[in-house]
């Protein structure tokens, strides 16, 4: 018994089938279709009176049109200055995002964060994203927020007082001092634990020793940020070929 949906032929057999006033079953019959599906097929389509086989096939096909989900699309591509080839870059933008993933970010996250990179401005409005990345603005908004309780975005409004979503060099500095300073609350809990268990103590001297090692990481860590920044991002620009231009490294 064959299956799927009806054939244009088939709907021409009905209405033939109809004007010969046959029984549904006996059109089913026929077409070697169940007789369900023939009357289905003609009381959705005007009835038995009003059934026509080219009106019906052209609803069908218009049902079956409505009811096909969109392809789903990747993201669009931006336009591309300095001559870049488009498919390069969306390629890069993907990988990006997998590192970003990879890092621990969740994928809405990694994404927001990836085409924000891969854009010369280092800023995108939430609509901007939304149609690039082909999501809703809500997740755009959520992805946002939670990228700017890391210090990995912040925001700004551009001149058309539209929000923006910025990232730049600062936000990596931020980024890596707050990333030291989480390590705090532990210090500080560890150091309390000494007291508690006894100095001297296996229990006490492991929470001490995670302490002192901690504690040593995150001055590292904020010493070297801090000086990165002024040595990267301070400095006074020089065009190149200029005469402040720093030496070459074979000290030409």
């Amino acid at each position: 018994m064959p299956g799927g949906r009806l054939t244009q032929q088939e709907r021409q057999q009905i209405a033939v089938g109809l004007a010969d006033n046959l029984a549904y079953a006996e059109i089913a019959r026929r077409l070697d279709r169940p007789t369900s599906t023939i009357t289905r097929e003609v009381m959705r389509n005007g009835g038995a009176a009003g059934y026509r086989a080219d009106l019906a096939h052209r609803a069908t096909q218009k049902r079956t049109q409505r009811r096909t989900p969109a392809a789903p699309q990747g993201p669009q591509a931006l336009p591309q200055p300095y001559g870049r080839d488009a498919g390069a870059v969306r390629e890069y933008e993907e990988a990006l995002t997998t590192v970003f993933m990879t890092s621990g970010l969740p994928k809405m996250m990694a994404r927001v964060l990836g085409s924000l990179y891969t854009t010369d401005t280092g800023s995108m409005t939430a609509a901007e994203l939304a149609q690039h990345l082909q999501v809703s603005p809500a997740s755009v908004s959520k992805a946002i927020t939670f990228l700017e309780s890391l210090e990995l975005v912040r925001r700004e409004r551009d001149q058309r007082r539209r929000e923006r979503y910025v990232v730049d060099e600062d936000l990596w500095y931020r980024s890596m001092i707050r990333s030291a300073r989480a390590n705090d609350q532990f210090i500080e809990t560890a150091r309390q634990g000494v007291g508690v268990l006894g100095r001297g103590t296996p229990a006490a001297a492991r929470l001490e020793s995670a302490a002192r090692f901690l504690d040593f990481v995150s001055e590292g860590l904020i010493r070297t940020a801090e000086q990165c920044r002024e040595v990267l991002y301070t400095g006074t620009e020089t065009p190149p070929g200029g005469t402040d231009a720093a030496p070459r490294p074979d000290g030409a």
